[in-house]
């Protein structure tokens, strides 16, 4: 259904077949058009552009009802310099025969107009429209002139004070009117609205570069996440904070009607963004006592009437406010139809009818919601805690989760939530049994977690041997389930386990160095048994790798890590990863290589150093480091990476392959793509007998290639000299192996 949907949301906000139909409906006559307008303004109900080819229609064929039908519908709604020029425009023709009376109506329209729009950015031709009108009104007598001027004048003084696109050039006709009433007047008038007219302009510059990020011509449209519609809703965002912070200083009557224009501009292309309705309410509610906010949010609802969020906004302002019944109808409405009703629903009217009408209210209200078919296990938790918290009557508490125990007695979720609450009682006895019942019930699969909060609880309330036994019990269901991690020696006790009993919260019983080591190598164990079940002709490589180098016993073979197959990602789609967007630094001596770059590795490696450390490695191994990208993103653990390669089957010669055999100059081994490439007489690079494979990958690692990948890393040179745990012969993953001698 959820696809359903979204597939006919598409399609309804097509916006390029909108804009064919739009396109195909001016060149059909209105009678034809008529339709496909009113499908677009219904689909758009807050694109000026529409309302406006609609309006104009109609206009072409004198159609004058019509047209104010459609002004009636749209004007409030699209505050768009554009339409509302074309409103007037259709205002000044209808009057231009009636003399004064048509006169005294337009200047009303005029009035009603630059109060919607006055003080929108391009609405500086507008205020001049008006002046010019003002002046050419008759007046047959000295007082209907001075009238006039007063009138005129106080109409500049608006005009000059809104930082508009034409501000120099209403300043410069007012400077001209006021010294051709009266010279005198003038100087003290102009001296006075000098400052506030800078103080406009200094606003206009800051104002116009956040105007001019937005796109004035977007269509409203649900939200897709695509990055011009962020782009977009962070442009809108700038100029709302930065009205908000009354820049010019402004009486503060004014600055928020400046602020409420803007928003009302905002929601004709973010109409179906519900946390800027929610802004827009919330902003209103505290800039103002009035029910604007209210208001807002009954628009809001009927712009999205599927927004639960902007529900629960809605009923927690009418709460706020004392209107409880109001609130209670809100909540009422969410829970309307029986069958779409969500237990989140029920949940959060239970909780208003405690606050508002008392427990046994909600009481009442739970015997109700708990036989309906939407009701899940979290209403009847919802309700349990609010009866032990709020009430303070663990015996209620405990009587609804027994309830509940009959319907949800296979929800793990559930069962987790239960024993909480009995731990909140102090009552291990009952917290063991409802475990035992759950367990008893549940499919393997879904007993992970309460297994796993079951040994919790014992490693916390109960004595070693009952602990010890929760741990074996949990161990050979989940392995019989074949459900725990797949490892074959899941039965087996390791340190891990002890890590594990005896930790508490961020407290361990060991160093952050231990507890990596050992984790590491318990992922290691688990991606060998894996491999091997996977490819069980592959379990046992003969001395591949050496069982004491990486912690798992050498006395079952079947322990011993299989040659990994390393899935590598496709980073040529990465552009964090493509040296073509971002060439790391150079290393030096890659001249040396022929190559132009190693991986991002910084200068501070001499020449010398990296040809040794190279030298020894196999020519596979030496392409692999040298060809490695620069990275500027997240960086992989280098320990498990070489861990992961040292188990792999990597191609190498048999030359290489002699540790007692420095490897020839990479100079002359390596060609631009860094594949081997010895001169003369050579045997084939691939045809490799099992020895020598086993001989390269169980060789220790380099210290220095260990610290070239620490380098690359640009982590600290401390860690590239660690050495491996004395308990297991030296570590792999470190510059240093130990060789036990028996």
């Amino acid at each position: 259904m959820g696809d359903e949907s979204k597939k006919v949301t598409d399609t309804m906000y097509n916006v390029e077949a909108s804009e064919l139909l739009s396109n195909e409906a001016q060149n059909l006559p209105i009678s034809e058009a008529a339709s496909i307008y009113e499908k677009l303004v219904s689909t758009f109900p807050t694109s000026a552009k529409y309302w406006k080819q609609y309006v104009e229609a109609y206009m072409a064929v004198n159609n004058d009802e019509a047209v104010k039908q459609i002004f009636s519908r749209c004007l409030l709604s699209c505050l768009h310099i554009n339409l509302w020029r074309s409103y007037i425009n259709f205002i000044r023709k209808v009057n231009e025969k009636k003399g004064s009376e048509g006169l005294e109506e337009t200047r009303k329209a005029f009035d009603f107009m630059l109060n919607q729009v006055g003080f929108d950015i391009g609405s500086g031709p507008v205020w001049m429209e008006y002046i010019a009108f003002l002046k050419s009104m008759p007046a047959t007598s000295p007082q209907e002139e001075s009238q006039r001027m007063t009138s005129v004048r106080k109409v500049y003084q608006r005009a000059i004070l809104i930082p508009t696109n034409n501000l120099d050039q209403l300043w410069r006709d007012y400077e001209l009117f006021e010294n051709s009433v009266s010279r005198t007047l003038a100087k003290g008038l102009l001296s006075e609205y000098q400052p506030k007219f800078n103080s406009a302009k200094a606003v206009y510059r800051e104002r116009k570069k956040l105007v001019d990020d937005i796109d004035w011509s977007m269509l409203a449209v649900p939200p897709t996440g695509s990055s011009k519609e962020e782009v977009q809703c962070m442009a809108w965002k700038r100029l709302l904070a930065f009205e908000k912070g009354n820049p010019q200083r402004i009486d503060a009557a004014t600055a928020n009607r400046r602020v409420n224009f803007t928003y009302e501009q905002c929601l004709m292309y973010l109409y179906h963004y519900p946390e800027m309705w929610y802004d827009y309410a919330m902003w209103q509610s505290k800039s103002s006592p009035s029910d604007a906010s209210i208001k807002t949010f009954q628009r809001a609802l009927k712009a999205l009437p599927d927004s639960n969020i902007l529900k629960y906004a809605y009923a927690e302002l009418e709460e706020s406010r004392g209107s409880a019944l109001s609130a209670k109808k809100i909540y009422e409405s969410l829970l309307a139809d029986d069958k779409t009703a969500t237990s989140l629903a029920h949940i959060q009217f239970l909780r208003f009818l405690r606050r508002t009408e008392g427990s046994e209210s909600a009481r009442k209200y739970f015997v109700e919601a708990h036989k309906s078919p939407t009701c899940t296990y979290h209403v009847f938790v919802a309700f349990a805690m609010m009866a032990f918290c709020v009430d303070k009557d663990p015996k209620v508490a405990q009587s609804v989760f027994e309830t509940g125990l009959k319907r949800f007695m296979k929800e793990p979720a559930y069962i987790l939530e239960y024993a909480d609450f009995l731990c909140k009682l102090n009552d291990d006895r009952n917290v063991r049994a409802l475990f035992e019942r759950a367990l008893s019930l549940l499919p393997p699969e879904d007993s992970v977690e309460v297994w796993k909060r079951f040994v919790q609880f014992e490693r916390t309330y109960g004595d070693l041997s009952s602990m010890l036994k929760v741990e074996q019990r949990r161990k050979e269901a989940l392995s019989k389930a074949k459900i725990d991690e797949g490892s074959s020696s899941a039965l087996e006790n390791d340190l891990y386990d002890v890590v594990s009993r005896y930790s508490f919260l961020d407290l361990w019983p060991c160093s952050s160095k231990d507890l990596d080591h050992l984790s590491r190598q318990e992922w290691l164990a688990n991606v060998g048994d894996k491999r091997a079940a996977e490819k069980p002709g592959l379990s046992n490589v003969g001395g591949a790798l050496d069982g004491t180098s990486i912690g798992i016993s050498t006395t079952n073979p079947n322990q011993l890590l299989p040659s990994t197959r390393v899935v590598l990602p496709d980073i040529s789609r990465m552009v964090v990863y493509d040296p073509r967007q971002s060439k790391g630094p150079e290393f030096p001596g890659a001249s040396n290589f022929n190559i132009p770059n190693l991986g991002g590795v910084t200068g501070s490696t001499n020449l010398t150093e990296t040809d040794e450390c190279l030298k020894l490695c196999s020519p596979s191994l030496q392409a692999f480091i040298i060809n490695l990208p620069p990275v500027e993103g997240l960086v992989p653990d280098v320990d498990v990476v070489l861990s992961i390669l040292l188990q792999s089957s990597i191609p190498a010669s048999r030359a290489a392959s002699t540790s007692n055999q420095p490897a020839a100059n990479p100079a002359s081994s390596m060609n631009q793509n860094g594949a081997a490439n010895r001169p003369g007489k050579r045997k084939d690079l691939e045809r490799q007998d099992e020895d020598d494979v086993s001989r390269v990958q169980s060789r220790p690692l380099p210290k220095d290639v260990f610290r070239l990948r620490q380098m690359q890393k640009t982590r600290g040179a401390t860690s590239s000299t660690q050495t491996g745990s004395a308990a297991s012969g030296g570590s792999i993953l470190s510059g240093d192996q130990s060789v036990s001698s028996n």
